[in-house]
């Protein structure tokens, strides 16, 4: 579905026609392959444009199942709407963050956090300035079964007050889909929440934003890992220095852990590579708790500016994926390729960290032959020197 979703079309889709239409292509083969058979059918019953409007919203729907489940089957989206909407497991990690009884979800969008604050039991109220996605947000809310509430309303000039909460949600790509990696860019920019007087602010950045450009706005930013895929940055402004926390979320599980920055890193060795390598979550990478989690697990380093860790014994911790090392040698293409064929080795997995050799030009100059053994390669640094780590294949 275009971000150019109308009124009209989506009045369309909520159409008994519509209705009728996406209830069969639920059913259907949408994979590409099918794409064009599946127009010619629609275009049978329905204008053009509505055939396609039909096709991409149930495609969107499919996309949509692993962030919202059987739910996503009755609700509406548009793709840079999808792809900003949160992982639940993050959504219900930042309800259990909000303070008071009334949040104001602020760039609401299509409204799937407003609707989570919503369901969890907070009197919940969106805005934002685009009427199509205030209307989706409303159809969604009710598929959702919330009691959320929406309004058109442009925040630049202002936002409500009596709200306890205030969660604010950018957009981080521009009209033509590509992401915004500035937060002065930010639609609108993240420097409007300065204006804002509210006693609990909670702001969703990209989990790659640039930390020097939010050191001043103080407070407390989470980097959240969801089972060690990094899904999100959340700031909380305030007036104190700024603190660095990680959060990695499980089915089960919230496991936490603060960095304090007026608190000095703990002191770290660099080693060589020994029997396991470390490689910690990425919310411990951005959250610059490397050194303290070394410290935890009695590891050392690889190289001052690598996150990698090695140590001899393999560390019991959910921080972290590892590798048994098997063998490790200065990076020398020849010699390497010479290693992997007298080892019997012909499929390799190439990881890399500080290593300007991309996986596909190692794997393409490996020029392997038919071999019976796997192993994961480790293209990175000693003490500023290329490195290459030969490890099991798969992390323990």
């Amino acid at each position: 579905m275009s971000d150019q979703l109308t009124l009209s079309d989506l009045a369309f889709l909520q159409s008994d026609v519509g209705q009728v239409l996406l209830a069969d292509l639920a059913q259907a083969d949408l994979s590409d392959r099918n794409q064009l058979r599946l127009l010619t059918q629609l275009r049978q019953q329905v204008e053009g444009s509505q055939a396609a409007i039909a096709l991409t919203t149930a495609r969107l729907r499919k996309k949509a199942e692993a962030k919202f489940g059987e739910a996503a089957a009755g609700m509406f989206f548009t793709q840079s709407a999808l792809e900003q909407a949160s992982d639940p497991l993050v959504r219900a990690y930042r309800t259990r963050q909000i303070q008071g009884e009334r949040v104001l979800d602020v760039c609401c969008g299509i409204g799937s956090d407003t609707s989570a604050f919503a369901v969890a039991g907070y009197a919940a109220h969106g805005i934002d300035i685009d009427p199509v996605r205030v209307a989706i947000a409303r159809h969604n809310a009710d598929v959702l079964h919330s009691s959320a509430t929406f309004e058109v309303a442009d925040v630049t000039a202002g936002i409500p007050s009596g709200y306890d909460t205030v969660f604010f949600d950018p957009a981080r790509r521009d009209e033509q889909g590509r992401r915004i990696f500035d937060v002065a860019q930010y639609i609108p920019p993240l420097s409007l929440v300065r204006s804002w007087d509210v006693p609990q602010m909670i702001v969703k950045l990209s989990p790659g934003v640039d930390i020097d450009q939010v050191r001043d706005y103080g407070g407390k930013l989470t980097f959240v890992s969801v089972q060690g895929d990094l899904k999100e940055a959340i700031l909380q402004p305030g007036t104190d220095s700024q603190n660095y926390e990680a959060v990695f979320l499980t089915d089960a599980d919230t496991l936490t852990w603060v960095h304090d920055t007026r608190v000095p890193q703990p002191e770290v060795q660099m080693g060589e590579p020994a029997g396991w390598l470390v490689e910690p979550d990425p919310a411990i990478l951005r959250a610059s708790l490397v050194r303290h989690l070394a410290a935890e697990i009695d590891a050392v380093m690889l190289d001052e500016t690598i996150g990698y860790l090695t140590t001899d014994v393999h560390p019991q911790t959910p921080w972290a994926r590892c590798w048994r090392v098997l063998d490790w040698m200065p990076y020398h293409l020849k010699k390497l390729r010479s290693y992997l064929r007298a080892h019997d080795i012909g499929t390799v997995t190439v990881k890399k960290r500080g290593s300007p050799i991309t996986p596909e030009q190692l794997i393409a100059a490996l020029k392997l032959k038919k071999g019976t053994q796997e192993r994961t390669l480790v293209l990175t640094r000693l003490r500023g020197e290329p490195i290459v780590m030969i490890c099991e294949p798969q992390p323990v």
